[in-house]
């Protein structure tokens, strides 16, 4: 992999990781419900749990998806039934501190998993290894690292934004409406999955 197509391949994985999407709009409302603390293993998560899809979509396991277009279907609809459900999470998330219904941020595996049912991570996934993998195991584990590196300082941009409206959002209303305006997006960003 050349210098120049190295660089392309940090800017791609930086306005991938940092731009709106289920993962980032999920990591804002754990940081505003949870705090930046309590909301690492949900980054750590990702950010390990999408180099790892990376690396498998890389050694060919998006070629499931051309020979048995059917496991695309399935895909779609376990990526839209989970998000909505993790929507209807966020919306109904309490303030910390609030007992059982206040819940518990993103664990590491549900936040890895997750990556495998999130449109816009087989996307990042599928784009980096087609456009950035010139051939070999090596060029796929750069691309792998590249974007695991990336990812967790992009990423923790949206836990801080989130953490830093903690104080705006004490009043149960007003943390109702953040959490409601958070599950409107994520559900939001299904749209593009109906046209895949």
């Amino acid at each position: 992999m050349t210098y120049d197509i190295f660089l392309a391949l940090l800017s791609f994985a930086f306005v991938t990781s940092i731009t709106p999407g289920p993962n980032n709009l999920m990591l804002m409302a754990s940081g505003a419900n949870f705090g930046f603390r309590r909301s690492l293993a949900h980054m750590f998560g990702i950010s390990l749990g999408h180099g790892l899809m990376v690396f498998l979509v890389g050694l060919g396991l998006a070629g499931i998806f051309e020979a048995y277009p059917p496991a695309k279907l399935v895909l779609k609809g376990l990526s839209v039934a989970y998000m909505l459900w993790l929507a209807w999470k966020i919306a109904h998330a309490a303030a910390p501190g609030a007992g059982k219904a206040g819940g518990k941020p993103m664990t590491f595996v549900q936040a890895a998993a997750f990556q495998w049912v999130n449109p816009k991570a087989w996307a990042m996934a599928l784009g980096a290894i087609s456009a950035y993998a010139t051939g070999g195991i090596g060029s796929v584990l750069i691309v792998c690292v590249a974007f695991a590196c990336v990812n967790l300082p992009s990423i923790s941009v949206w836990v801080l934004a989130g953490e830093q409206m903690r104080h705006l959002l004490t009043d149960p209303r007003r943390l109702a409406v953040f959490n409601w305006t958070m599950a409107g997006l994520l559900v939001a960003s299904l749209w593009p999955v109906l046209y895949m």
